[in-house]
């Protein structure tokens, strides 16, 4: 029971890397295969798919920084780890889900999103600009988690 707190803050940490990161690897996994089919056509539109294709990655980032600012707050980054009783480990888990489940969700919708503006750019690549902002409004709800998270994580009281 000593390390119970601990352990559900590093179990927060956790979820929010892991399940950010799957967000990001499914969504620019469904961005990189339309984009591989128009690079396939036209190798000159590299760019601007590539660009497509790495908008549903910033999930996965998000997630790291997330675990980072946890393992930071409860010492696991510094070798001296805090003592938390249960409650506060259970603060620390549940301030973490806002980026890991829209973490989840958003990068899986942000490629498919991505994707459909890949096909956008394949026919019609004077477009970019209006095609890179259908991906963008799925970031805005990434953005907003990660902002929730942040607050709910630096605002635990520890000790």
């Amino acid at each position: 029971m000593e390390y119970l707190g601990l352990g559900l803050a590093l179990a927060g940490a956790a979820c929010a890397v892991l399940f950010a990161g799957a967000g990001s690897a499914m969504g620019t996994g469904i961005a990189g295969q339309a984009a591989a089919g128009v690079i396939s056509e036209d190798p000159s539109k590299f760019a601007r798919v590539l660009i497509m294709q790495l908008l549903p990655g910033t999930q996965g980032i998000y997630g790291l920084l997330v675990g980072f600012i946890v393992l930071s707050n409860i010492g696991l980054l510094g070798g001296d780890p805090v003592t938390m009783d249960w409650t506060t480990g259970l603060l620390y888990l549940g301030a973490c889900m806002p980026i890991a489940i829209v973490g989840l969700v958003s990068g899986r919708f942000q490629g498919m999103t991505a994707a459909a503006s890949i096909g956008v750019i394949a026919r019609k690549p004077d477009q970019f600009g209006r095609a890179i902002l259908f991906p963008a409004m799925v970031e805005t709800y990434a953005i907003l988690a990660l902002l929730v998270t942040i607050l709910a994580v630096v605002a635990i009281p520890l000790g």
